[in-house]
């Protein structure tokens, strides 16, 4: 028994505004983490930049800070670290120089919308207009996937446009750029992107999960530059001399997205939401690719292993959630940290008639506006910083709710799985969902339970499965086994009427369509 509990598995979880790495025990109990928050950059409205330095060191400093917790808790990582798994911010982009290791410009983050104009161009010329893409990779010509930025870095950075001629470039999202320097960067690193990274490029065929070659054509963009594509559960290759968990096998790799569907066990007609930044909301549509009609992404869900089969998802994605409230915070100064906003928002019993839609950057699914911008309707004198606080959290809750009932349309003729009262259960995972106060609200929103998992960072927990199942340490049926693997889970039932549900989600359409056409008011 002494020898189980000496294995491990390690997760690196590369997020949009923090890097974090958990150690877990044969249990997938967590014995170790550290996590650091690294710079965001907004050199322009609408521009959001990370740099891959800082992001390669937030990385190195976790390992290192997380190990040394597990060492002093009397924890032997250093002979039971079995290997690591890797999840990161999707569709994030950069391009470095193979000769030198150094970025040639700073990572294009998600949300960045300098894109806009070379969306409506392809729009315009290509047939089918924003769908063109659709039935090879899933997804519509938009400003979030990697595919455009790279075309803004191609047309507006000197330094990407030599190296691509000068075959000096590499193509990578962060989990490529991550790997590539884990396993030797300049000195032989290996560059390899996972399936599920590789599906949110806008470059991948769904069916065969390799690039698409009459994509790349209409692009203009060359395939030498872009790496192998490889499944999430799989031994990569060894972390190099130099890091502080040398010679440890990188065996599982995914988007953040697909790894929270990992960790919350979501087999086909399950569903998970995860609240960070953004919120994410996928639902597990098994071996079948199901395309769209309301306004959301077919993408990959997982592939755990090189011969397992693909299970595909259908995606919502929201740009804007747990980063409304860093913006409460950060920008207006309404509350001091993020934890503050559930005493605040409780103060009151309602918004008083606040509806607040954060179209900081556009809106994602399921309208696709990325000429939406922020609105905050309803105000009177009686309005208090309590509902503007409140109406925040409502703003996440809605924005799910949108997503799902499109989802129920989609998916709805193949069946979402439901209990044995007939109603439909969503998982819930991220940071946010702490707060108590948003997940009734969600449950109320929604009409149906919400079920919070005892563990609510289920992405590094998915990450480390998927790592763990490649070396032997877990089974699928170890992390698909039916029900909630003996851990206590929280569950928020609706309590609000369906009157009034109705009347709340009437209201907030109308203030969703405020927000069209607001990109170009003047400054």
């Amino acid at each position: 028994m002494a020898q189980a509990d000496e294995v491990f598995i390690g997760s690196l979880d590369q997020g949009t505004t923090s890097t974090r790495f958990i150690i877990y025990d044969r249990s997938a109990r967590q014995v170790g983490s550290h996590q650091v928050e690294f710079t965001q950059f907004y050199p322009e409205a609408g521009w959001v930049e990370h740099d891959p330095m800082e992001i390669l060191e937030s990385a190195r400093v976790c390992m290192a800070k997380a190990v040394e917790k597990a060492t002093a808790d009397g924890h032997n990582v250093d002979s039971g670290l079995k290997a690591i798994g890797l999840t990161n911010q999707r569709e994030t982009t950069l391009v470095w120089s193979k000769s030198t290791g150094r970025p040639l410009y700073n990572a294009i983050v998600w949300m960045d919308v300098r894109t806009s104009s070379i969306c409506r161009k392809l729009e315009k010329e290509l047939p089918g207009g924003r769908t063109h893409f659709v039935e090879t990779c899933g997804l519509p010509i938009s400003t979030y996937f990697s595919a455009v930025k790279y075309l803004w870095l191609i047309e507006n950075v000197d330094a990407v446009k030599d190296a691509v001629k000068k075959g000096d470039a590499l193509f990578g999202t962060i989990d490529t750029w991550l790997v590539w320097n884990l396993t030797g960067g300049v000195d032989g690193g290996l560059h390899v992107t996972d399936v599920s990274n590789a599906s949110r490029t806008m470059l991948m065929n769904l069916k065969t999960l390799d690039w698409d070659k009459p994509t790349l054509e209409t692009l203009g963009i060359p395939v030498e530059i872009l790496p192998k594509i490889v499944s999430n559960s799989e031994v990569i290759g060894k972390i190099t001399t130099g890091w502080p968990i040398a010679g440890i096998p990188i065996s599982g790799c995914l988007g953040d997205q697909h790894a929270a569907m990992v960790g919350q066990a979501c087999r086909k007609g399950e569903a998970k939401s995860t609240y960070g930044t953004g919120a994410f909301i996928l639902i597990n549509t098994g071996e079948e690719i199901i395309n769209s009609k309301y306004g959301l992404l077919s993408t990959l869900a997982f592939k755990l292993g090189p011969s397992s089969p693909a299970n595909y998802a259908l995606e919502g994605s929201i740009a804007i959630a747990g980063a409304a409230v860093q913006w409460l915070r950060d920008s207006l100064g309404v509350i001091d940290s993020a934890s503050e906003i559930e005493t605040l928002a409780s103060k009151v019993d309602s918004t008083g008639g606040v509806y607040f839609v954060p179209a900081f950057n556009g809106l994602f699914a399921p309208w696709w506006r990325d000429d939406a911008r922020g609105v905050c309707i309803g105000i009177t004198r009686f309005t208090t910083k309590a509902h503007i606080a409140r109406a925040v959290l409502e703003s996440m809750c809605f924005q799910v709710k949108d997503v799902l009932d499109s989802m129920h349309k989609d998916a709805g003729e193949k069946g979402a799985v439901i209990n044995e009262d007939g109603e439909f259960l969503l998982r819930v995972d991220g940071g946010a969902t702490v707060n108590n106060l948003l997940m009734q609200i969600q449950a109320d929103l929604l009409g149906s339970s919400v079920v919070r998992p005892a563990d609510i960072e289920t992405t590094a927990l998915g990450a480390a499965y998927a790592a763990g199942l490649a070396v032997g340490v877990w089974t699928e049926d170890d992390i698909f086994v039916p029900g909630e693997k003996g851990k206590s889970v929280t569950v928020f039932k609706p309590q609000l009427e369906e009157e009034s549900r109705k009347r709340k989600v009437d209201s907030w359409l109308k203030a969703v369509s405020r927000t069209f056409d607001l990109a170009d008011l003047s400054l």
